[in-house]
Order: structure tokens, then C-alpha cells, then sequence
């Protein structure tokens, strides 16, 4: 039965869908032999030779879906070119190939998913989804209830305006204001530069929930795989 490129790859645990659209679009994908860059390219994985950067696609492994808690100091890519550690260095034991759904970005800790569910990570990372993701965030001095109502109603920043968010003051330590902040769109750096836009900078901020799960129990650098009833209500939500 032939399918999409992107489809076939993203089921065979190579990338999420978006990053195997990125690797067609690049090049580095060849069927029979030939490079293809057309995304609307079918295939037929049980007949055709499929390669990534030269290495065969196999059949499609087991889903595995694992929660880290990503300690600062990490990047979430599979492979840095600045030779930067990666989540995937933090993840013993783990035979299967896994990539992050989203990002947490080198300065940042706290909750993240990894599967080799491209439909999964495809449909998490969606804008049409809004999954919500909360995060706490420790930013210097304390803003004044005017800038907390400014960033949930939507900031304009320099990509074009925020969607609404939810945002309440959790606390106060050595002029120190800690936020929660919950929005639902991916845009790179996003609540670092809504802090920075209202004049509080970011000291610490840290991911602890992703739609319905809440990120409990795991130290810096530990992870474990979801259990069932955490995996039904992320596919319920989407």
C-alpha cells in the first residue's frame, strides 16, 4: 500500500512528521536509489529501498514513550554541532531510536516528551491541537498586576502577537517574583521573551505539566516510560 514519504518515516521512528518533511525537502532521503525532495511523494514501504543519510529504514520498531525531567545544560536535538550535550545522552539503557516532541531549550528544565510516535509527536505539536504547557518561572523583581493581565490578554512581540495565556503570581523571595504561565503555542523562546518584553527577565524556568501530564517524582536527569492511563488522556486531548 503506498503512503506518503513523510508518513512511512515518521512511523519508522526516524523523526516527527515536520522533521521528516525538513529531511525530504533537504535531500537527504533517497527511494530506489534516487533522492527524492517532492513531499508529495508516495511509497510503498514493504517494496521500496528507503534510505536517510545513507542508512536503510527498517520496519516500524514498538512505540515507546518516556517522560525526562531535562536538567539545564542539555539540547533538545538528537545530534549538537557544537558538541553541546544532548537529552539523548541522558537516556541509559534505551535501545530504540526516540526524539523529543518540542523543545525545552539549553537553559531551561522541566518536563519532556520522547517517543518514536511520529503521529503522536505530529499531532502534540500541532497549533490546530493547543495542547497546554505550564511552566514556572522564576523572573528578576516583581511585576505589577497590570504587566501579569498585559501577557495573559497578549504581548506583540516581535514575531506577531501572543495568543491569550494563563498567568497568576505563585510568589515572592528576595524581590524575586515566581510566575505560572501556561500558553499553548511552540514559538521558539516564547515565555523567555513575554518576561522580557513586560522588563522582568528570566532567571530559572522550568516545564511541569504538557496538556494532561504533570511532571512528578523524577529527579533532574531521570526519566520513565508513561504508563497506559497517562498515554489514553494524551491521545484524548487531540
Amino acid at each position: 500500500m503506498e503512503e506518503r514519504l513523510q508518513k512511512v518515516l515518521a512511523r519508522a521512528g526516524i523523526a516527527s512528521r515536520r522533521r521528516c518533511e525538513e529531511l525530504i525537502v533537504a535531500g537527504k532521503v533517497k527511494v530506489n536509489g534516487k533522492a527524492v525532495t517532492a513531499l508529495g511523494t508516495k511509497v510503498d514501504a514493504a517494496k521500496d529501498k528507503i534510505e536517510v543519510n545513507g542508512q536503510p529504514v527498517t520496519a516500524s520498531q514498538p512505540k515507546v514513550y518516556f517522560m525526562l525531567n531535562k536538567p539545564r545544560g542539555y539540547v533538545t536535538t538528537l545530534h549538537d554541532e557544537r558538541g553541546r550535550k544532548t537529552v539523548i545522552d541522558l537516556l541509559e539503557g534505551i535501545e530504540q531510536r526516540v526524539y523529543p516532541v518540542g523543545r525545552l531549550d539549553y537553559d531551561s528544565e522541566g518536563l519532556l516528551l520522547l517517543t518514536n510516535d511520529g503521529e503522536l509527536t505530529n499531532a502534540l505539536t500541532h497549533p490546530k491541537h493547543k495542547v497546554p504547557k505550564t511552566y514556572l518561572v522564576r523572573v528578576e523583581g516583581v511585576p505589577e498586576p497590570a504587566k501579569l493581565k498585559a501577557m495573559a490578554r497578549g504581548l506583540v512581540l516581535a514575531d506577531g502577537p501572543t495568543a491569550p495565556a494563563q498567568v497568576r503570581l505563585a510568589g515572592v523571595r528576595d524581590n524575586r517574583a515566581l510566575l505560572e504561565i501556561t500558553i499553548h503555542e511552540g514559538r521558539n523562546r516564547q515565555v523567555r521573551r513575554m518576561c522580557e518584553h513586560i522588563g522582568h527577565p528570566v532567571l530559572r524556568l522550568k516545564r511541569i505539566r504538557v496538556g494532561p501530564l504533570v511532571l512528578e517524582g523524577l529527579k533532574p536527569g531521570q526519566f520513565r516510560p508513561l504508563t497506559e492511563v497517562e498515554l489514553k488522556k494524551l491521545w484524548s486531548i487531540i
